[in-house]
């Protein structure tokens, strides 16, 4: 017989469906309106993995392009990838009227389609957090990064407006089952657990992004819209439950603004990551 304690094995999440989803879900709204908001952190990124000219630098889930510029501004050969196209359009556009050579390719960050120790740098900011299967993400991030390059990414902390963000959206449309949360990318045990045993240094630095909008409302008007995950939140849910999530929305935006003025100004943190992946031995 089988023992009653004997712990229940939960079936596998079906990756591919999840990211079916997501794609649908970053396509929808127009994440760009959002994202270029977030470029400091791209600029900060390239200076504290200090990046040289000539380098070659992939960035994972680049969606629209914040740290591809900036390592592209510091001449280094960049290639840029995301499973959405029209991220990957926008950034292009911006590459052009910029006058950036930048080569874009569609990938998924769970299978990137190089060989292994192909680069000198492998970047993301706020993009492969994203991935349903987190340790298959990690494990590519490290695969396709040359022994002795780095790896540098910019990940929302689970205690941070934007990690709180999430819980809050949460309570109203459950995740997938089996799929952790995208901030536990912002945390120094998980970054230990799937990067530290292959890398020679992993130095984790707290920083934070200051959300500036007109006010909490504007703020809240942007994300519904524009912001994909929020936008399929509210289509997930009727008017009435739509008002609440709204209201604990803004009393989220309350707790974390230090703006008097009536506008929005929302430090968000997050954990800057550069990793040193392990040289070979001998």
């Amino acid at each position: 017989m089988t023992n009653a304690a004997q712990t229940i094995q939960q079936p596998m999440p079906d990756y591919e469906a999840i990211k079916t989803k997501q794609n649908m879900a970053w396509s929808s709204g127009d994440y760009c309106r959002v994202g270029v908001t977030l470029q400091i952190s791209g600029e900060q990124l390239c200076e504290a993995m200090d990046l040289h000219a000539g380098q070659s630098v992939l960035d994972v889930a680049g969606g629209n392009g914040n740290v591809t510029l900036a390592a592209a501004r510091r001449f280094c050969k960049v290639i840029s990838t995301d499973y959405v196209p029209a991220l990957l359009a926008h950034s292009q556009q911006r590459a052009e009227a910029d006058g950036l050579a930048i080569e874009y390719q569609q990938a998924d960050a769970e299978a990137l389609p190089y060989p292994d120790n192909s680069f000198d740098n492998v970047v993301s900011t706020f993009g492969v957090m994203f991935t349903p299967n987190q340790a298959k993400a990690s494990s590519e991030l490290i695969r396709v990064c040359r022994p002795g390059g780095k790896i540098g990414l910019a990940n929302w902390t689970p205690a941070g407006f934007i990690g709180q963000l999430f819980k809050a959206i949460g309570q109203y449309v459950s995740p997938p089952p089996g799929i952790n949360s995208p901030a536990a990318w912002g945390t120094k045990e998980f970054l230990q657990q799937h990067l530290g045993s292959q890398t020679s240094s992993l130095h984790m630095e707290p920083r934070k992004f200051v959300f500036r909008y007109q006010s909490p409302q504007h703020w809240l008007n942007l994300f519904s819209t524009y912001y994909g995950p929020v936008l399929k939140a509210y289509e997930a849910l009727d008017a009435s439950t739509g008002e609440k999530l709204s209201a604990d929305l803004l009393s989220l935006i309350k707790k974390f603004n230090v703006a008097k003025d009536g506008t929005m100004v929302v430090p968000s943190e997050y954990l800057e990551v550069v990793a040193t992946k392990k040289k070979l031995a001998g």
